[in-house]
This record gives structure tokens, C-alpha cells and sequence, in this order.
């Protein structure tokens, strides 16, 4: 093996990060739409689908590092990845038209079960998924675009299951019944794409290792522990404005026909974006631009407080500059975690990208699930009540401090514990020539 790798292929980026576009539409309604149709349209009440979302995030404990690791051992002559892909769609169509259909009358345990139904199908996909394009390419810069491609498409379908509802006119429970026909329809056509046009990674090095030994391994990984920990505290800060954007937008601005119109061009700047950071972060380091756009997202939160009825269009400029920083949330933690997974191979003996990005996707499913087992619950304690007609200053301050000024402060603890971050392009790419130098020997 050499030590340069080829570009991929437009082709190929584009089948690989296709997929992405359904799952997409699939994480919007489940963290901006549903929290507010079960607690307000169904009635459950805020702190009750608060703490059940984060209870059903419990499962993940299990679930994730069991396909991690059976995603990385489990071999047969599909692949490693696909097999899990293409069992978990089924598993992810029926529950997610199950929790998005759901009648009235239906309880907390009905939210509970079919949540986490969800998550399993899920992880069945997005883990296996992320891993697969981790291991395309060993190149540092490479890895961005194959992140940028996924990352893309999420947005794209993010932006999709944004304006659909909004163009077909319908209220929070049409538009999680719209989503789900339109998972039905889209996901098994992006999922054919990824499966058929695009090989899995010749760069994978199998050799025996223990699992204390690996458990070892990975806790002596402190690139990786400060990336997943920072990127945790970042999730939490993009988690709490998005469960409660649509309160903001109904009850602080007044004006809730603004909601699609102001997620559309939020996720618009974060695709305009993506090639911006791909730029900056391949001259100055990926972490540095991380760094800076999460500095950004927190100079634009801080004004969100001052604003009151009327005030749409001060609010669709703070859109425009957080959707931006959004780009690079999306793609370049994503690429660093491809590079940390090449320090455990250099230590370990063994590619377990699986292992890796299954930590990665709790961190990711714990950051929404906080997000909203903090924000409802401080919302109610704060004397806000959805379904009143009216509001208090005090209760409208509190909306508006835990959707920007709690955001802003996890994010400045994500930059203070990623500052300094150790992997920069010249290290992995040493890291990248002693792993093949022993891929060579053994």
C-alpha cells in the first residue's frame, strides 16, 4: 500500500452519501416535530415525553456497541456493513410509520415502545453506515470529503422534510404522517444505490486482539475521549434549540407560519457552507475551524434573548449564522473521528471502526436525548405551559435562555476541552505510514 491515496470518485461520493437523505428525513420530525405533537396534540405534557425520550435513549447502551461490534467481526460474502444496512430498513420503516401514525389516546408506553423500535432500526443503518464511509480512505483530507458528501445529503433531506410539510399546508401531526410515506418511498431506493455501487474498504487489517486488551486500548485513546466529549457537549447545545424551535418560534416571535420557512434557510446555510469549511479546514486543520465555527454559533445565540413579537426577520439572520457554523458541525467531527480510529489500529492491531462509531452514536443519541430530558422539563419547572394562550415575561425569558444561553454555554465547554487537540494532518498521516508499514510486514 502506498502512502498516498487516490480521490474518490464523484460517483462514488454521491452513492455513498445518498442514503443519508432519507435518514435525514426520517432525524427531523423525530427531534423538531414529534416532541411538541406528543406533548402538546397528544397531550402527554411536556416533562413526561422529556423524560421518556431520554429514557428510551437507555437503550442505546446496549444496542449500539452490540452492532458496533458485529458490524466489525460479523464477515459474509455482502460485506460487513451492508448486511446490517439492509436489516435494519424494514425495522425502521414499520416503527417509525408506527410512532409518526399515532392516534389519540395513546400513552407514554406507546411513545416509549415505538421509540425504541426506532433507535434499534436506526443504529441497524446509520452505524454501519458512518463506519463504512470512515474506512473508504486513509487520507486526512479525503476522509472530509467522504464525511461532506454524507453530511450533505443529510442536510439536503433535512431541508426536504423541512419545506414538505410546509408546501402541502400541514400541521405538526400531517407532517409527521407526509414524512413517513415519504421514508417509505425514498429509503429503500437511496439504500439500494449505497449498497450496490459502492465497495466496501480494502483498508481493513484483521488480526487477534482480546477484548480487555481492546477495552484498553480505546479507554488509552485520549484524542478520542476528548473529540467524543466535546462533540457530547456541542450535540446538547444543537440539541435544545432544535426540540424547542417550534415553541420559540410559536410563542416568543408570535409567529408560527414562519417555522418551515425559517428551518428551510437554516439548513440551506448549512449546505451552502460545507464546501466553505472543506476549504478553510484543509489550510488551517480540522480542528481549528471547528473550533472557530462553534465560536461563531455562540457570538450569534447571544443575541436571541432581546428578541420579542415581530422580530422574524432578526431571527432568520441569527438562522443564517448558525445554519452556517451547522456545516461545520456536520463534517468535521465526523472526519476526526475517522483519524482517532486510526490510533487505535496502530495500537490495537485491528480496524474497529464499528466499535468506535457506535460510542460515537450514543454520543450523538445521549446529546438530542438531553436535550430534550433537560430543556421541557426546565421549561415547565419555569411555569411555561404550551397549551396556555398567554405567557408570561418569565416564562417566555426561560424558552428563550434554554433555547440560545444554555446552547452557548455548552458550546464554549466544548471548545475549552477541545482546545489544543493533538491530531493535526502531518500526525495522522505518520500514524497512517507505521500502520502501513506494518500491514506490509505482517
Amino acid at each position: 500500500m502506498t502512502n498516498a491515496s487516490p480521490d474518490i470518485s464523484a460517483s462514488r461520493l454521491l452513492a455513498y452519501g445518498v442514503t443519508g437523505l432519507p435518514l435525514a428525513a426520517l432525524l427531523l420530525p423525530l427531534f423538531v416535530y414529534l416532541p411538541a405533537y406528543y406533548a402538546e396534540d397528544l397531550g402527554l405534557g411536556l416533562a413526561t415525553v422529556g423524560i421518556v425520550l431520554l429514557v428510551a435513549r437507555l437503550s442505546d447502551v446496549i444496542t449500539d456497541p452490540l452492532i458496533g461490534a458485529l458490524s466489525d467481526r460479523f464477515m459474509s460474502r455482502f460485506g460487513r456493513r451492508r448486511v446490517w444496512m439492509f436489516a435494519g430498513a424494514p425495522i425502521l420503516l414499520v416503527s417509525a410509520h408506527m410512532l409518526f401514525q399515532a392516534e389519540p389516546g395513546v400513552g407514554p408506553s406507546y411513545l416509549l415502545g415505538w421509540t425504541v423500535a426506532v433507535y434499534f432500526g436506526v443504529t441497524m443503518i446509520l452505524l454501519p453506515y458512518s463506519a463504512w464511509g470512515a474506512e473508504l480512505s486513509p487520507d486526512y483530507h479525503q476522509r472530509s470529503r467522504i464525511a461532506g458528501s454524507r453530511e450533505g445529503f443529510i442536510v439536503l433531506g433535512t431541508l426536504l422534510a423541512a419545506a414538505l410539510p410546509t408546501v402541502l399546508g400541514a400541521d405538526r401531526g400531517g407532517a409527521l404522517e407526509v414524512l413517513s410515506w415519504f421514508l417509505w418511498l425514498v429509503l429503500p431506493l437511496c439504500l439500494l444505490a449505497t449498497l450496490s455501487l459502492v465497495p466496501e474498504s480494502q483498508y481493513v487489517w484483521r488480526t487477534a486482539t482480546s477484548w480487555r486488551h481492546g477495552a484498553a486500548v480505546l479507554w488509552r485513546n485520549r484524542p478520542f475521549r476528548r473529540l467524543v466529549a466535546a462533540y457530547l457537549l456541542n450535540g446538547i447545545a444543537n440539541g435544545l434549540p432544535a426540540s424547542l424551535f417550534l415553541l420559540f418560534v410559536a410563542h416568543v416571535l408570535g409567529r408560527p407560519d414562519w417555522s418551515g420557512p425559517l428551518l428551510f434557510v437554516y439548513f440551506a446555510c448549512g449546505i451552502a457552507a460545507i464546501p466553505l469549511w472543506l476549504r478553510l479546514s484543509a489550510r488551517y486543520g480540522k480542528h481549528r475551524i471547528w473550533i472557530a465555527a462553534m465560536l461563531g454559533a455562540v457570538a450569534a445565540f447571544v443575541f436571541v434573548p432581546l428578541l420579542g413579537p415581530g422580530d422574524q426577520w432578526w431571527f432568520l439572520a441569527i438562522c443564517v449564522l448558525t445554519g452556517f457554523s451547522l456545516g461545520a458541525d456536520l463534517v468535521l467531527p465526523a472526519s476526526m473521528q475517522a483519524d482517532v480510529v486510526d490510533l487505535d489500529t496502530l495500537r490495537s492491531g485491528r480496524q474497529r471502526t464499528g466499535v468506535y462509531f457506535a460510542i460515537w452514536g450514543m454520543a450523538t443519541k445521549l446529546a438530542l436525548a438531553l436535550a430534550v430530558g433537560i430543556g421541557f422539563p426546565l421549561l415547565e419547572l419555569a411555569g411555561f405551559d404550551a397549551q396556555a394562550p398567554a405567557h408570561d415575561a418569565r416564562a417566555l425569558f426561560a424558552l428563550a435562555a434554554l433555547y440560545a444561553l444554555l446552547p452557548a454555554l455548552f458550546k464554549l465547554a466544548a471548545v475549552a476541552l477541545f482546545w489544543g487537540y493533538p491530531i493535526t494532518a502531518e500526525r495522522q498521516q505518520r500514524i497512517r505510514r507505521m500502520i502501513e508499514s506494518r500491514w506490509a510486514g505482517a
